[in-house]
């Protein structure tokens, strides 16, 4: 399912360097599809390499090998040369077999005292001499699985994942890479990191599990030294990622770690590299160590769109999810000269398993939820939410639609002020209340309720200036964690909760331990007032909160309306999505800006008739109708979430609280 590189790694000078001196590195040479990756004998020494990592199975069979490599020629040799030998072949190769199993008896001459003892001890010479040579042999060989449990020897893979960096991200970027590669007859992912190569080997596999016939290689290292870079072979790589490291302060190691790989790989030829920062003043920095091929992503940024999507809209962090793993539905990019010609909603109606939200131009350009009249040119790809890009077909007449249920567009009506409540404060705060305001009813408020310290209270007071003619915002001093003080917030009022983390210090507690705090608290509040209407338009207060870890989401205290953003998760899904088609950075960009086409949730009674048996072909129908692309639907009460890419002939009957995903501009 997914997409797909040369090595030239940087050589150190013959001497040690001394003191003011360089490394030289050798100029790359031009990669190209038929270049190899090293000479045979480095071939062959990796192929041994390998092949020693794999136990002790593979270390007995070697030595076996070695054995009978010495032992049986040697007795063959003595039998062809005895005069005395049979003279039919079978019962030399007997006489060969009986020598070779002989090779190491004590004594077994017979006759006078001293000729046995003579021959005693000629076999106690020999066993000395050969018990010497196995532990020589034996603590070479330990030697060198030491060298290689260390993570240090070279890879010589081509059209590989390199994985730069560990940080929280991880798990979740190798999981969906071992995804995409599952339909490939054979990956390499490559990891390399400032850790023991046997921690991260048992690390990985607690939390990946069994990756088929994909290849997990670890190697130990630093990112930003090119000599250990070269060690993971970047010049051949498909795609290089560098995570992020877990605080912002660290920032500045991502662009060295880019610089680095840029000096090892060469200018004359890039490679693609996804990576992503956590302070935007190292963005621009980044993008420019990265070089033309590089997509660096703006981690707080995008988390913030994120949590301010989902309170205004809950459930569409499910949407996403969806989305963005390997596991069901995603976004595709593929060319079918067969569409040529037809606009943009006739190709629509004419994919009966594929939901298209867009076209790529010939020149790169993405355009997202075009008109549907549209025309598809030459050298034009459509993007795609499919199971998969090989699972897109098209039909020779169009999905069959009931115009009956089909609602007349109504003009859209002005939307009512807001009040928001934000429980908390970090770092991305101040990015949340911009978000906040850049589309808010006038007359909105935000209630901030935070501990009052110095930071805290300057980054208020910094960012109600900077948004005081679009929102108002209010400060009440509290510790959200606190009983009291959720118990003295007045949900009703309110139109959606957000909580949100401190930011993670060396040293301190988990911030998602406070966040868990706070929504034992909201749910107990809720429990509490059961009888008052803690309700507002669109029924239960909805909760949207951040968090660090995913294990923590599944231990989170859940209610109605409630909805999380795992930033780390999402980020490391983003930079997969992009590593394996960086056609999608394009897409992404558009979904995640603030004024272009994104992802919402309206309720389906915008669309089509309720109450009925309507089939989804009648729901993309109608939305096209509108300007939109529907490619999905959240049922109400449904336990599993929400439904990506349904078939366009499935037929189902619609409740009035019924959310239909669509792709469309931002209101």
């Amino acid at each position: 399912m997914r997409k797909q590189g040369n090595t030239a790694v940087p050589a150190q000078r013959s001497a040690a360097p001394g003191p003011g001196t360089d490394r030289a590195v050798v100029p790359p040479a031009p990669r190209g599809p038929g270049r190899r990756t090293g000479s045979v004998e480095a071939r062959l020494r990796y192929w041994f390499d390998t092949t020693l990592t794999r136990g002790t199975p593979a270390l007995v069979g070697w030595l076996a090998l070695a054995c009978l490599a010495l032992v049986v020629p040697v007795s063959a040799l003595l039998v062809w040369t005895d005069q005395r030998a049979p003279a039919t072949l079978s019962s030399r190769i007997a006489a060969v077999w009986r020598n070779t199993g002989q090779t190491l008896r004590l004594g077994g001459e017979v006759g006078p005292p001293l000729r046995v003892v003579l021959s005693v001890l000629l076999a106690l010479i020999a066993l000395f001499y050969v018990s010497t040579l196995v532990s020589l042999i034996t603590t070479g060989i330990t030697d060198k699985l030491l060298a290689l449990d260390r993570g240090h020897a070279p890879v010589l893979e081509s059209g590989h994942t390199v994985v730069l960096g560990w940080s929280e991200q991880i798990p979740t970027v190798v999981t969906e890479l071992v995804a995409a590669h599952a339909h490939r007859r054979r990956g390499v992912i490559t990891v390399l990191a400032d850790r023991a190569k046997a921690d991260m080997d048992e690390e990985l596999h607690a939390t990946v599990g069994a990756t088929g016939r994909t290849r997990l290689i670890c190697r130990s290292g630093r990112p930003t030294d090119p000599v250990a870079l070269a060690r993971v072979s970047p010049t051949t790589a498909d795609c290089v990622l560098v995570l992020p490291r877990d605080s912002p302060h660290d920032d500045a190691e991502v662009v060295k770690t880019l610089l680095s790989l840029s000096a090892a790989v060469g200018e004359e030829h890039p490679v693609r590299v996804v990576a992503a920062v956590r302070d935007d003043r190292y963005l621009s920095a980044a993008r420019l160590a990265g070089g033309p091929l590089s997509t660096v992503l703006d981690m707080d940024d995008i988390a913030a769109r994120l949590l301010v999507q989902c309170a205004r809209q809950p459930g569409l962090s499910l949407v996403h999810q969806e989305l963005l793993d390997f596991a069901g539905h995603e976004f595709h990019t593929l060319r079918e000269p067969g569409l040529i010609g037809l606009t943009f909603h006739e190709a629509n109606a004419v994919s009966p398993v594929s939901s298209l939200v867009g076209i790529v131009r010939e020149d790169g350009t993405v355009v997202l939820n075009p008109p549907g009249r549209t025309p598809i040119l030459d050298g034009d790809s459509l993007v795609v939410v499919a199971e998969d890009a090989g699972t897109t077909h098209w039909a020779a007449t169009p999905a069959p639609y009931d115009p009956t249920a089909i609602l007349p567009a109504q003009p859209a009506a002005s939307a009512p002020a807001e009040r928001l409540l934000l429980l908390g404060w970090n770092r991305r705060a101040p990015r949340i209340i911009e978000h906040l305001s850049r589309r808010t009813p006038p007359g909105s408020v935000l209630d901030v309720v935070a501990e009052p310290r110095t930071a805290t209270v300057s980054g208020i007071r910094a960012v109600t200036e900077a948004v005081g003619h679009r929102l108002s915002v209010r400060h009440h001093p509290g510790d959200p964690t606190l009983r009291d003080t959720t118990d003295a917030l007045d949900l009703t009022g309110h139109d959606a909760v957000i909580v949100l983390g401190p930011d993670p210090r060396p040293g301190h507690d988990d911030p998602d331990d406070r966040t868990l705090v706070t929504l034992l608290h909201l749910r107990a509040r809720e429990r509490e007032r059961a009888g008052e209407r803690i309700r507002s338009a669109g029924g239960r207060v909805p909760v949207v909160t951040e968090m660090t870890d995913d294990r923590n989401r599944l231990i989170a205290p859940l209610a109605h309306g409630a909805d999380f953003v795992v930033s780390g998760r999402l980020i490391g899904l983003l930079m997969t999505q992009i590593s394996q088609n960086p056609r999608l950075t394009a897409v992404f960009e558009e979904l995640f800006a603030p004024g272009g086409a994104t992802l919402h949730l309206r309720p389906v009674g915008r669309y089509i008739t309720t109450g009925r048996d309507v089939s989804f072909a009648t729901v993309v129908e109608s939305a096209a109708r509108r300007g939109e692309c529907a490619l999905g639907y959240r049922a109400h009460g449904s336990p599993h979430g929400v439904s990506v890419n349904p078939p366009k002939s499935q037929v189902r009957s619609w409740h009035p609280d019924d959310r239909i995903v669509v792709v469309a501009p931002a209101e």
